[in-house]
């Protein structure tokens, strides 16, 4: 079992910037793929970023491209999400999720075996 916590939402200002994390606890998140994803108020849960395992390969939404930085520390288990220019769009909440077989905007959500509780974002106007 991975226990995924995320950390960091809060309310910002349109342009400005918030830095949201996810610690694994449980067992180590080596070997898995790590995405965030997002949820607005009567919207599908849709993918924002990804980086994978190997080679740390990283993959966009085209809506956040050069906007928001995905990165990963293993030795500390934990996933970030830099979120910059940030737009009244982006309001969401913020999900962090790891699967073991697959990576990117194509990976579908089936295929994520744990996710964390959620993180509520808030770009005012």
């Amino acid at each position: 079992q991975v226990q995924l916590v995320e950390s960091g939402g809060g309310l910002v200002q349109a342009g400005g910037s918030l830095r949201l994390s996810c610690a694994a606890s449980g067992r180590t998140f080596s070997g898995y793929n790590m995405a965030w994803f997002r949820q607005a108020p009567g919207k599908e849960r849709e993918f924002v970023a990804a980086i994978s395992w190997i080679f740390t390969s990283t993959y966009y939404a085209d809506s956040v491209q050069g906007r928001f930085t995905i990165s990963r520390d293993n030795a500390k288990n934990t996933m970030y999400l830099q979120m910059n220019t940030l737009k009244p769009e982006d309001t969401a909440v913020y999900y962090c999720a790891a699967s073991k077989v697959c990576s990117g905007s194509g990976c579908p959500k089936e295929k994520y075996d744990y996710w964390g509780q959620g993180t509520q974002v808030t770009v005012s106007s």
